[in-house]
């Protein structure tokens, strides 16, 4: 299992854009890939689910991933949030 820990670095949060680039990028992978925010933890493949967490700026959250590809899994999550989803 493969793990890093992020930080939401754009202002709106994990809205539905976000979300969905999230979702999009997990899906190219065969790897198991959650997120975790405190104590809930969401398949980081479902956009209802990357929403239902209600991750706003600043917000700390593990990502984890497990399979075949779970390091280029993680690293390429990992991209969108120090890019800030190219929102900022």
């Amino acid at each position: 299992m493969t793990e890093k820990f992020l930080t939401v670095r754009n202002r709106a949060g994990i809205h539905a854009r976000p979300a969905a680039l999230i979702a999009q990028t997990a899906n190219k992978f065969a790897s198991e890939v959650l997120l975790e925010k405190d104590s809930t933890t969401v398949n980081a493949k479902s956009i209802m689910g990357v929403i239902t967490m209600a991750a706003g700026y600043n917000t700390n959250l593990t990502l984890k991933a497990e399979g075949p590809d779970e390091q280029q899994a993680v690293d390429a999550i990992y991209q969108l949030f120090e890019s800030k989803f190219e929102e900022d």
